[in-house]
């Protein structure tokens, strides 16, 4: 019996944590849009915020973009090969890349390196107790270090997909034209005609929301964080674990939003 009940006290201990942290985190993120609502605004720190966000993780997510069109290219060509149906390679490449690859791949790799930078940074400004000195100085810590980075991502994210799309349907290109041997205006022209604008819309769409996670989630990990360098680490990699599961979870249900009949 005492098994059991021990059980249950865990469980209902893990629950309660569970919603404890949700709670925490959800008035965390509502507070830092208030303060984007209202002044002072800080236009100095949202530019250093985008640059850091979205014009340092190009080569990463250009990387990632070139790389996932090619082997998009690659694996379809050869499952189609199987139905003689490769002329709908350029069809697959352009909808993965647009709907699923570009926004998915270029904020886990926004989170593995600007969430876990947010991160790091506010962690080191709360145990060395910078953010104390904010207070002191009547400066509001989540209008001044949180708001202009959650803003940031909102629009950094999407610009990096359009990006991320252009260089991933590149990639499709580049392998099916000069090693499967497809005529490169045919390629074009079936990938254009595939393309509807709910493609690169629910792309877009999903990235702002992605950009928003990634933000909150470096911000809120490194806000919250206690004990000194250890504290921080955990802090950082709390961030990127967070933010990649929200991102997966969310890239599902806004899907079942949008293709969804």
């Amino acid at each position: 019996m005492n098994l059991i009940l021990n059980a249950l006290a865990a469980i209902g201990r893990g629950a309660i944590a569970s919603c404890r942290s949700t709670g925490a985190l959800a008035i965390f993120a509502v507070t830092g849009l208030l303060h984007l609502l209202f002044p002072p605004f800080y236009p100095r720190l949202l530019g250093r915020a985008l640059i850091g966000m979205g014009f340092l993780s190009l080569p990463v997510v250009s990387l990632t973009a070139i790389f996932a069109g090619m082997v998009i290219a690659l694996q379809s060509y050869t499952g189609f090969a199987r139905f003689s149906a490769q002329s709908q390679t350029a069809t697959i490449v352009v909808l993965s890349v647009t709907r699923e690859l570009g926004p998915v791949l270029a904020s886990l790799m926004m989170a593995g390196r600007a969430g876990a930078a947010m991160a790091a940074e506010l962690g080191t400004m709360r145990v060395t107790d910078q953010i104390d000195a904010l207070q002191t100085l009547s400066t509001n810590p989540m209008k001044y270090l949180v708001a202009p980075r959650l803003l940031a991502g909102l629009i950094a994210m999407p610009l990096l997909v359009v990006v991320a799309d252009i260089l991933g349907v590149l990639g499709g290109f580049i392998v099916c034209t000069l090693k499967l041997g497809f005529n490169g205006q045919d390629y074009l022209h079936n990938t254009f005609s595939a393309l509807a604008p709910v493609d690169v819309l629910s792309g877009l769409a999903k990235a702002a929301v992605f950009g928003f996670v990634i933000a909150l989630s470096g911000c809120y990990h490194g806000y919250r964080s206690r004990g000194g360098a250890e504290g921080v680490g955990s802090a950082t990699t709390s961030a990127v674990v967070m933010a990649s599961v929200l991102i997966l979870a969310l890239d599902y249900v806004m899907t079942e939003v949008f293709f969804t009949r």
